[in-house]
């Protein structure tokens, strides 16, 4: 199986304006699929913007609504999966959500962050209740994960023992927290062995100043990719061959003893 070259949008799109914000989308999916990307990961929160406040209500939509429909023309117009971070709306309930779309322009799967961070999420969503959502995009098995997610260990480890082959995090890290791109996602990789696609916004934005620090983190506890600070879109391969090899040097997952381990849930 070829690896499945992945492009990381580190990007705060356009504040307030989906439209604004999915014509960034469009040059990042012409720009990633000239790389010869199958896969763009776009931040937390992406097509509206993180600190909205209350516009969440204003902005959020339903998951087959209009900026979904968008996005998935984005991706069957360049031939690549899209998967991006938005405030969803079912019925009077809010979540913070992201969607993988495939890059024939059909949904592939649906995650709403079952652990909302700080008081503005907590005001505004409701967290979600289902923990391992994955799809599979050309034999690479793909789990879903929001920002926040991530730094509970009993997250990637489920999505590790369903065999996730790779997770998508979009995230929202703002400082002071940039140990979590720089060191926690790495070893989440490496203890779980799978790659990690962490994917930031940047810049200012409100009360909140975002780190960057995108990263793709390989099982082997290596960084394959890193952004820096500000708006860039880097790529890199999910490598099959590695993930075997490396799953094959590392046993962790065969060496569990899960009876040890019940006083923990």
């Amino acid at each position: 199986m070829p690896p499945l070259r992945t492009a990381l949008l580190q990007s705060s799109g356009r504040p307030g304006s989906v439209a604004g914000t999915v014509e960034l989308l469009e040059d990042a999916a012409r720009r990633a699929a000239d790389t010869g990307a199958r896969l763009l990961v776009c931040p937390e929160m992406y097509l509206t913007g993180y600190a909205i406040g209350d516009d969440v209500p204003r902005l959020a939509e339903a998951a087959d609504g209009p900026a979904a429909r968008a996005v998935a023309e984005i991706a069957a117009r360049h031939r690549i999966a899209v998967h991006y971070g938005y405030p969803e709306r079912d019925g009077d309930t809010l979540y913070n959500s992201a969607q993988l779309i495939g890059p024939d322009g059909t949904a592939l799967a649906h995650y709403r962050k079952t652990h909302l961070f700080g008081d503005f999420e907590q005001h505004w969503f409701t967290p979600g209740d289902e923990p391992v959502i994955q799809a599979v995009l050309d034999g690479v098995r793909i789990g879903l994960l929001t920002c926040y997610d991530v730094e509970f260990p009993e997250n990637v480890r489920a999505h590790a023992l369903a065999g996730a082959d790779l997770l998508l995090v979009p995230t929202a890290l703002m400082h002071p927290f940039s140990f979590v791109a720089e060191s926690v996602v790495p070893v989440r990789a490496f203890e779980n062995q799978l790659y990690i696609a962490y994917v930031n916004r940047t810049g200012q934005e409100g009360p909140f100043d975002f780190t960057g620090l995108s990263c793709l983190a390989g099982p082997d506890g290596t960084v394959r990719a890193r952004a820096g600070r500000g708006e860039e879109l880097v790529t890199a391969d999910i490598d099959p061959a590695l993930l075997a090899a490396s799953r094959a040097a590392n046993p962790y997952l065969r060496d569990r003893r899960p009876g040890l381990y019940g006083s923990l849930v």
